[in-house]
């Protein structure tokens, strides 16, 4: 097995690990990360429902006149804080993070903390 197809394969181990035990539902839906190389999304998502409740994402037209290096920890601090003030305006308060096996340092750190700051509770 090449280099590339082993962590290819460490990563889906990774998600799902995460996954069994992270669950979004009406009271706490899930707070999901995905991080590019470029840019950060983020989106809370109710999953007995199966619909997104909130997005945010560093190609946002509002928070691309901010920053102008999207893919850096300042970005994904705005992404949570946009994020949480969505979820704030529909009425959501807690939620679950799914870091999606991502480690929790660095822009995963800063958009977390961004949604703090902007109220959500996880």
């Amino acid at each position: 097995m090449n280099k590339i197809k082993l962590n290819t394969a460490q990563k889906i181990r990774r998600k799902k690990r995460v996954r069994k035990k992270v669950y979004g539902d009406a009271q706490r839906p899930r707070l999901a990360v995905f991080r590019s190389l470029r840019h950060i999304y983020a989106q809370i998502i109710d999953d007995e429902g199966g619909f997104t409740l909130a997005a945010a994402s560093t190609l946002s037209d509002k928070l691309g006149d901010k920053v102008g290096n999207m893919g850096n920890k300042e970005a994904a601090k705005l992404v949570g804080q946009a994020l949480g003030r969505k979820a704030t305006s529909l009425g959501i308060r807690s939620v679950r993070f799914d870091r999606k096996g991502y480690q929790y340092h660095g822009r995963v750190r800063a958009l977390a903390e961004g949604a703090r700051e902007a109220g959500l509770v996880f």
